[in-house]
């Protein structure tokens, strides 16, 4: 089950969810619409190694916007800071930005009751394409939790991306045993 707008809204005004900034316009039925902050970073290494702190580039879009390239990874984030406390959010695309060959994550959609920071976003295109700070970018959607959580994300010893700021936050898989 997904959150409605009404439900959106209740849990916006109750607390437990939150976003910041926050503009009413930008909740549909069923979502709110996110957008792209203005911090860009890209690896600084050709090739990444998941057993070492791989080292980001951080640049500013600028206002006559940047233009993505194919075969690159950009490391992007929301301008919203977000907090969610009593349900699971997801940061999926919008169709808009889909349709001009923007993947806005590769695999982290998800986020986890009690995460809270803005979203880092692991942008990639199909074909070269301006973007500019502040477009929408995607939306997140909650879904309820059944049961209780026994260790809130923001609680946990090892979370490795609590609190991100409002610039892109690079793999952290180097702090994993393995």
């Amino acid at each position: 089950m997904i959150l409605s707008d009404t439900r959106i809204l209740e849990e916006v005004e109750k607390g437990s969810i939150v976003i910041s900034p926050w503009d009413r316009s930008q909740l549909g039925s069923n979502s709110y619409d996110v957008h792209l902050g203005e911090w860009l970073a890209i690896y600084k290494d050709a090739v990444l190694d998941a057993k070492k702190h791989n080292e980001i580039a951080y640049f500013k879009i600028p206002e006559e916007g940047y233009v993505l390239q194919p075969h690159q990874l950009y490391l992007g984030v929301t301008q919203e800071y977000t907090e969610t406390h009593h349900h699971v959010p997801f940061l999926e695309g919008k169709s808009s930005t889909g349709r001009l060959g923007i993947i806005i994550h590769a695999t982290a959609g998800k986020g986890d009751i009690g995460f809270c920071g803005n979203w880092t976003l692991e942008i990639s295109c199909h074909i070269p394409v301006r973007i500019y700070c502040g477009m929408p970018i995607g939306q997140l959607i909650y879904f309820p939790l059944e049961g209780d959580v026994s260790v809130t994300y923001d609680r946990k010893k090892n979370a490795k991306y609590s609190n991100q700021p409002d610039k892109p936050v690079e793999s952290m898989m180097w702090r994993n045993k393995f």
